[in-house]
């Protein structure tokens, strides 16, 4: 048999959420998708590039660049594409890390960190968040050592929700030493209050060690065509490309983003929608006594601990599927109305079970 690497021997491999049998009537909430198609321009687009598939798509995806440099107010040459911001953090950690060198960032964050800096043959530092779900940010920098290659803030982070305040943000990007890279994950920044902000990329402009992941997966409802983008320094930015998949942006999902970039004020619309029922579920569970971190995404955050296993049973009981990280807590997408109906009778069977971890105010207190 082949020798593998021992180190991989213990790495959990990446779970993806649940997916629905055809024949159960559930709302599939494990994944973070948007419960909305493409927009009809953009399917429009799909449709008419489809016969085109017998050919490589462009490497350099050229139109996408002009068109994604235009929005953040850079140049093509800062963008570098991958198959969805999951293949840009790869990009980056395998740019900058390798054997002996660490890769600093929150836990819990996205699952994918560990995996793909193992990969990378580097050594994982994570650093727990604080108990209200937020990142750390002085136990991060004091993590911070000579080994240190990059250290990865996700904001707002997954699976958690909260953002950094752009001030904390660029505090700490300007505390690091300028030979670390800061990759500022910001895949669910269209869920931020407030449209218009970038934070990620106003620090890029002032710091060359700063590099933004975006991706087309949540907002742009693009998850199955795999299109993200980091946006970095020049001389960065070519380095990522040497260690990109060739080929890995199809053609489809180039002109699909393309279409949805240029339909900027219907997915804004959208987008207003998620957030607006992610506020009328948040101020529910928050009149019902619950105490969950402040989301800035698409998803909410139940840190239910040891009852999260027997929590994720109840969710399936009122037909949803939610991401378990079992021992932690459960992770539950914002979609449809009716599926916000299911999440509050759910979290109300919750309470009456004591399956609440002492998520609810005054329960702490009685114990």
């Amino acid at each position: 048999m082949i020798r593998l690497r021992p180190d991989l021997a213990a790495l959990p491999a990446y779970k993806q959420g649940r997916i629905p049998d055809t024949t159960e009537r559930v709302f599939k909430l494990s994944s973070n998708e948007s419960p909305h198609g493409p927009l009809p321009s953009v399917v429009d687009a799909i449709a008419a590039a489809a016969a085109e598939v017998n050919r490589y798509p462009e490497a350099a995806a050229s139109a996408l660049a002009d068109a994604v440099a235009q929005r953040h107010g850079l140049t093509p040459e800062h963008v570098v594409f991958g198959g969805g911001s999951v293949e840009s953090v790869s990009q980056v950690i395998r740019a900058v890390a390798g054997p002996g060198d660490e890769v600093v960032y929150a836990w819990r964050s996205f699952e994918a960190y560990p995996l793909l800096v193992v990969g990378a043959g580097a050594t994982p530092v994570p650093v727990p968040l604080t108990e209200d779900g937020r990142h750390d940010l002085s136990a991060l920098r004091a993590a911070i050592t000579d080994r240190t290659r990059l250290v990865i803030l996700c904001t707002p982070n997954n699976p958690t929700g909260p953002a950094i305040a752009p001030s904390e943000l660029a505090d700490f990007v300007a505390s690091i030493p300028d030979d670390v890279a800061v990759l500022i994950d910001e895949a669910y920044l269209h869920f931020q209050r407030g449209l218009d902000a970038d934070p990620g990329v106003a620090l890029l402009r002032r710091h060359p060690n700063v590099i933004v992941a975006h991706t087309f997966s949540k907002a742009h409802g693009l998850a199955g065509l795999r299109v993200g983008y980091a946006l970095a320094d020049p001389q960065v930015a070519e380095t990522l490309r040497k260690v990109a998949m060739p080929f890995a942006v199809t053609t489809l999902a180039q002109v699909a983003a393309l279409a949805s970039l240029a339909a900027q004020d219907e997915l804004d619309e959208r987008v207003r929608g998620i957030v607006a029922e992610r506020t009328r579920v948040t101020d529910a569970l928050a009149a019902d006594g619950w105490r969950l971190p402040d989301s800035q995404t698409n998803f909410i955050w139940f840190g239910l601990g040891e009852d999260t296993l027997a929590a994720n049973e109840v969710f399936a009981r009122h037909g949803l599927i939610v991401r378990a990280f079992p021992g932690e807590g459960l992770r539950v997408t914002i979609a449809e109305p009716e599926a916000s109906e299911a999440i509050l009778a759910a979290a109300a069977e919750l309470a009456a079970s004591g399956l609440t971890n002492g998520l609810r105010a005054g329960e702490r207190a009685q114990a």
